[in-house]
């Protein structure tokens, strides 16, 4: 089944303590898109300027992502620059230009209407609110979001909760939207404002899931050396909507999530090894498959004799 992904579109700049790059693909529905594309159709919905690089419209069409739903309008693309300390965990924003993005009305083509899944990455809620509105009852809505939109749009994020399957988000935001600081009641407290299922990332610690009276953890995937943690959260969103849409054949269970979970964590770990999209681009179904298997041996805990 087709991903629906709803998201920004950007050109970033990236400076970590011993590299620095310019005008590469961001945005949340940009990483969303690459890693959802691995298991299913994806249709993108999102807004660029006149810059944006008509090389980057060939990346979608190679990935099989159809773009009738972006907007090519005059001006600037989005633009973000940041900036990463030596742990790789605490980033700076040097400057944000909406340009484009500012005045983004996202506007569905017909064939996008009847999508089944849905992912609302990270942007306003009343935008994420207004996309759903013009679908045909999807059977599964995922939604992401952020401590900007929790502070100061928490009335439009509340009115969309009770219209999600899933929602995503940080450990911080979950945090601060629920002012509890334990972890499992927050994903509890979560739940009960509509969302069926919560999942919690946790950065470099894993990630947590949670349904009615059911709960999964599990942890990240290890590695030596990360060049770029920006989309990482968006990657995983994207890995996960788009292993439910592809392969689970609209029947969505806690089961079925967990593995989502784990191939969100894969192509999560895969998108920090390198800046950008970089290592999303190239990547193989067998690559995410033996990361995913050796993944599964590293959580196995009961070996039989």
């Amino acid at each position: 089944m087709s991903l629906l992904i709803l998201g920004s579109i950007a050109l970033d700049t990236v400076k970590t303590p011993v590299e620095e790059h310019t005008d590469l693909l961001g945005g949340s529905a940009s990483y969303a898109a690459a890693a959802a594309s691995y298991f299913s159709p994806v249709r993108l919905v999102g807004v660029v300027g006149s810059d944006f690089p008509q090389s980057e419209f060939d990346f979608w069409k190679s990935r099989k992502i159809d773009v009738e739903g972006v907007q090519r309008v005059h001006g600037k693309t989005f633009r973000w620059s940041g900036e990463y300390a030596w742990d790789m965990n605490t980033r700076e924003t040097r400057s944000t230009e909406l340009n484009v993005f500012e005045k983004f009305e996202p506007k569905l083509p017909d064939s996008y209407r009847k999508t089944d899944f849905a992912l609302l990455a990270n942007i306003a809620p009343a935008l994420q609110s207004h996309v759903l509105e013009q679908m045909e009852k999807p059977r599964f809505v995922v939604a992401d979001t952020m401590n900007l939109w929790i502070e100061t749009t928490r009335k439009d994020l509340d009115a969309l909760l009770p219209n999600v399957d899933l929602l995503i988000l940080n450990d911080s935001e979950a945090r601060e939207m629920t002012k509890e600081m334990s972890l499992i009641k927050a994903g509890r407290a979560i739940r009960k404002m509509g969302p069926r299922y919560v999942a919690i990332k946790k950065g470099e610690h894993g990630a947590l899931l949670f349904g009615e009276n059911e709960f999964f953890s599990c942890g990240a995937y290890p590695l030596e050396d990360i060049h770029d943690p920006t989309g990482a959260g968006d990657t995983f969103a994207g890995g996960m909507a788009g292993y439910l849409a592809g392969t689970v054949g609209g029947k969505v269970t806690f089961t079925n999530l967990r593995k989502a979970m784990i191939y969100g964590s894969v192509l999560a770990s895969f998108c920090v090894e390198a800046f950008s999209l970089g290592k999303l681009r190239n990547l193989t179904n067998d690559q995410i498959d033996e990361r995913y298997e050796a993944f599964k041996m590293m959580s196995q805990f009961e070996v039989g004799e």
